[in-house]
């Protein structure tokens, strides 16, 4: 019987070769560029230097958590903490009940080619890089010859012009703009499909009883999609401080930071960047990054607990 099961499993993959071969090469890809790295984690622990190459990953002498004490001891420590949390907590905050709300108000829409452009519209802004967005941002918020500001000073209601870009006390605001603009539509994706499950007959139930769109929108579609709500919720607080379905922090803070809004535009992630690509200490920005994943672990389980204790529902 064992026999027949497994030659049968066989001929059934032999006739999905191609999609076989698509599975196959993602998990390559997962090998080379996910699993293969993790050994170098190590490095966090010893003192690495590039130039003994990947013999030295497994050569260098530990170190005693050398790289963790100074950069615990950073005299911008609590500077880069502080941007972290506030930035992840933020576009958090703003983009997941966003992307739930947008995803709620375009199943209303009763019109298809309507519906259709509306997503369309709001799914392209995820495919345009950081790079574009700091372009184009220039051009309309920047202090010289932006858009925004030649506006207002035309129109006699500013003398001079409002630094968006350069102001660290508006990078927050910023930041939480572009991110709504840019991740709202695709990460409404998900919710819009979890509203497709909900049973149709809960609707005309409710309807039946009297309820209107809002109260239908309320009391069915928003517990149908809990389960997902709850799951995107709590892999989104892991990914919090990458910037989870809010965009990579690293990416804006990297483009849109500068010397005069660096107060508040400063990541841990920049300054492992900074660390690593910039002056070569590879070590050291392991053990910066290293702390963030620990983090990151950390909120997700706890993330989860909290989610099975209040819903009854988690990740894991």
């Amino acid at each position: 019987m064992k026999a027949v099961t497994l030659s049968n499993g066989w001929v059934r993959y032999r006739r999905q070769w191609q999609l076989q071969l698509f599975v196959f090469l993602g998990l390559v890809w997962l090998l080379l560029f996910s699993w293969a790295p993790l050994f170098g984690i190590v490095i966090a622990f010893k003192d690495y230097s590039i130039r003994t190459g990947v013999a030295g990953i497994f050569t260098s002498q530990f170190n005693n958590f050398k790289h963790f004490v100074t950069f615990f001891n950073y005299y911008n420590f609590a500077t880069l903490v502080r941007n972290t949390l506030i930035l992840s907590v933020t576009k958090l905050l703003a983009t997941f009940p966003a992307a739930i709300i947008f995803a709620l108000l375009l199943n209303e829409v009763r019109n298809k080619a309507a519906k259709s452009v509306m997503q369309t519209v709001s799914y392209l802004p995820h495919f345009i890089s950081w790079v574009l967005v700091y372009t184009i941002s220039l051009y309309i918020l920047g202090e010289q010859n932006g858009i925004i500001n030649e506006l207002l000073q035309k129109m006699g209601l500013i003398s001079t012009p409002i630094p968006f870009l350069s102001s660290d006390k508006m990078f927050y605001g910023l930041a939480i703009f572009l991110s709504l603009w840019k991740t709202t539509g695709w990460s409404a994706i998900i919710f819009l499909a979890s509203i497709t499950n909900v049973d149709p007959t809960l609707y005309e139930a409710a309807a039946v009883d009297g309820a209107g769109r809002m109260r239908r929108m309320w009391h069915v579609t928003l517990p149908g999609i809990l389960p997902a709500v709850v799951t995107v919720l709590v892999i989104n607080i892991g990914a919090m401080l990458g910037g989870g379905m809010g965009g990579s922090n690293f990416e804006l803070s990297y483009m849109f930071g500068n010397v005069t809004n660096c107060n508040t535009s400063s990541i841990i992630q920049t300054y492992s960047f900074t660390m690593g690509l910039s002056k070569g200490r590879f070590a050291f920005a392991t053990a910066v990054d290293l702390c963030q994943s620990v983090i990151s672990i950390l909120m997700v389980i706890s993330s989860n607990w909290a989610a099975k204790k209040i819903s009854g529902s988690g990740l894991f």
